[in-house]
């Protein structure tokens, strides 16, 4: 029976190779898309991935599309560079980024962004109607971080939820000096979730099931114990979160978190252990209480400074990566790529499971460049890698990228839509005065990935991403009675019944909040 199992293995293996081409071993290649002034991120456009973005470090960002290269945005006046690892470390673009040219900036900011020097900024920014070639800046969130110019993390992802999530490192310094990664009153040292509310007061909302809320501890956090987290993805097939934390003198780690459940994140309350420990291994100069390594979740991977001689992975920094989606990578897809910037080696390793546990077959893939400062994905998932030495490269294979033979915009609009389609909008729990609304649509053929708005009050309040289940989330502030509608757009738009909610007036006494839907969600004329 082994035998057997072992013989139909093989004969599946080799279709699949044969339907690739042939191993990404043989294959992969980087193929050069163009010179930059430090480039330390890429990305693209949600509906269009081949208008891409590259983010440089001393403040600008660089469009890269099929009618040439422009200048998207100039931050060089807010942006600290290049002291140290100071500069402009990512954006994301809005789902709505199409139509409101709306992004996303992670960076180190000059007294000009408010505050010191150095502190890091998460700010909007969308092109003023007045005056296109100027922006429009909403600031969000600010953290202190002056002191040392070293471990901003600096990562920005919108996560499968449609909240954002943002990579903070502990203070800079050696050894964790300010004590960040263990303090839960500091959001130093931590990915923090937030739903961003950009020009409204305050600038941000808190999810209402993020883990500290209602606990000691700051309600923004996500999960803590690291050290720099200088790059996380989410696995765009299977939601989980994948963390490459920078370790101090002696060993590596990636950190991951799959998903309990479509469009969930995991990992909520996780704490990876900096800085009593680095890696899996016990921090010589802890900070007092560490309590026992049950408390901490042990990286999925863990790799030495030292190079043990025998091709196995060593560096100094890992740049952590993506897991591919991109079909067109051969025996890549579904691996998680990464690479260390002292050593340049492009790698791969196979995540656990559910269930967890280590990472299994690291090995290398053959390329390399030198001192890489991260990995990017566009909106096909087809992947990236910028070099300090000004080039950016992309990832290919020996087969076309099948995600991106068309553009997705045009993918989904040729998509066939439901006749009838119904929409949904109900409120699925409260705390305090926050609200969380979840927004369905039944049948869901068509719909996942599309954009679903949310009014209130007649007037558009966030517009989010359908899951892959055709499911969206939101989270508001209610005072007193509040109506909400969520809206398809298109050309047959579909609209859901009003959800009237009231809440309890500041200092009322004896109310009780009630929630009333009208069901019907027919497709307008």
């Amino acid at each position: 029976m082994g035998n057997r199992r072992r013989l139909v293995a093989i004969v599946v293996f080799a279709a699949l190779l044969s339907a690739w081409g042939c191993s990404s071993a043989a294959a992969l290649e980087l193929e050069p898309v163009g010179t930059f002034q430090q480039p330390i991120f890429v990305t693209s456009d949600p509906g269009n991935p081949d208008r891409l973005l590259v983010v440089e470090r001393a403040g600008t960002v660089v469009e890269v599309g099929t009618d040439g290269t422009k200048l998207l945005a100039d931050l060089t006046s807010l942006v600290s560079c290049c002291e140290g690892e100071r500069g402009l470390l990512s954006i994301v673009p809005a789902p709505d980024f199409d139509s409101t040219g709306r992004f996303y900036v992670d960076y180190a900011g000059t007294p000009a962004a408010g505050g010191q020097e150095g502190d890091i900024h998460v700010d909007s920014f969308r092109p003023d109607p007045q005056n296109g070639s100027s922006l429009i800046r909403e600031p969000i969130l600010s953290i202190e971080h002056s002191l040392h110019d070293n471990h901003h993390g600096g990562q920005l992802q919108l996560g499968p939820d449609g909240d954002l999530y943002v990579s903070v490192g502990d203070g800079g310094g050696a050894g964790d000096p300010l004590e960040s990664g263990q303090n839960t009153e500091t959001l130093l040292g931590k990915i923090l979730r937030i739903e961003p509310r950009p020009g409204q007061e305050p600038p941000y909302a808190i999810p209402v099931d993020n883990p500290f809320v209602g606990k000691a501890g700051r309600d923004e956090i996500w999960a803590y114990g690291l050290r720099n987290p200088w790059r996380f993805s989410f696995d765009r097939a299977g939601d989980g979160m994948v963390v490459g934390d920078v370790g101090q003198d002696e060993h590596e780690e990636v950190d991951y978190a799959p998903s309990p459940a479509p469009g969930v994140v995991g990992g909520s309350g996780a704490n990876y252990g900096w800085s009593c420990r680095e890696g899996l291994f016990a921090y010589p100069d802890p900070p007092a209480g560490c309590g026992s390594p049950s408390a901490f979740v042990d990286p999925a991977f863990d790799y030495p400074h030292d190079d043990p001689g025998d091709g196995t992975a060593h560096g100094c920094a890992v740049l952590g990566g993506y897991v591919v989606r991109d079909a067109g990578l051969g025996d890549l897809y579904g691996r998680y790529v990464y690479s260390d910037y002292c050593t340049g080696d492009i790698r791969s390793l196979a995540l656990p499971g559910i269930g967890g546990g280590p990472a299994k077959d690291d090995r290398s893939e053959g390329l390399s460049v030198d001192f890489p400062t991260s990995f990017g994905e566009d909106s096909c998932s087809r992947l990236y890698i910028a070099s300090s030495d000004g080039r950016v490269y992309r990832l290919v294979g020996a087969q076309p990228s099948p995600n991106c033979l068309r553009p997705i915009a045009a993918a989904q609009e040729s998509t066939a839509k439901p006749a009838r389609a119904r929409l949904l909008l109900h409120a699925k729990g409260r705390r305090g005065r926050r609200l969380k609304l979840v927004a369905r649509v039944s049948p869901c053929a068509g719909y996942a990935g599309a954009r679903v708005q949310l009014n209130r009050g007649g007037k558009r309040l966030a517009v989010k991403r359908f899951d892959r289940h055709c499911v969206a989330r939101f989270f508001t502030r209610i005072d007193g009675t509040a109506t909400f509608r969520a809206l398809l757009r298109g050309a047959s738009p579909v609209r859901s019944g009003r959800l009237v909610v009231g809440s309890p007036r500041p200092g009322g006494r004896g109310q009780r909040s009630q929630v009333r839907t009208i069901a019907l969600a027919k497709p307008t004329p």
